[in-house]
C-alpha cells in the first residue's frame, strides 16, 4: 500500500554541505519538514471543524424552520 501524504523532506539523502542556498530562501528561510508536517495536520484540523460547524448551523436552522 502506498503512502498517504507525500515525501516533505525536499532534500533526500544529500549532505548538508552539499545543498545549495538559493537567494532568500537558503536554509535558515525554508521551512522545516517538522513545521510542514505540523501545518498539515492544523490545517486538517481547522477544515474538518469548518464542515461540522457548517453542519451543525445548518441542522440548528432546518429544525428551527420545521419547527415553525
Amino acid at each position: 500500500m502506498g503512502q498517504v501524504f507525500s515525501d516533505l523532506d525536499y532534500d533526500g539523502d544529500a549532505p548538508v554541505r552539499a545543498r545549495p542556498e538559493v537567494g532568500e530562501w537558503g536554509p535558515r528561510e525554508v521551512v522545516s519538514t517538522a513545521h510542514r508536517k505540523r501545518l498539515r495536520v492544523w490545517v486538517t484540523l481547522a477544515f474538518l471543524a469548518a464542515v461540522v460547524l457548517i453542519v451543525a448551523v445548518g441542522a440548528f436552522w432546518f429544525h428551527l424552520v420545521q419547527s415553525a
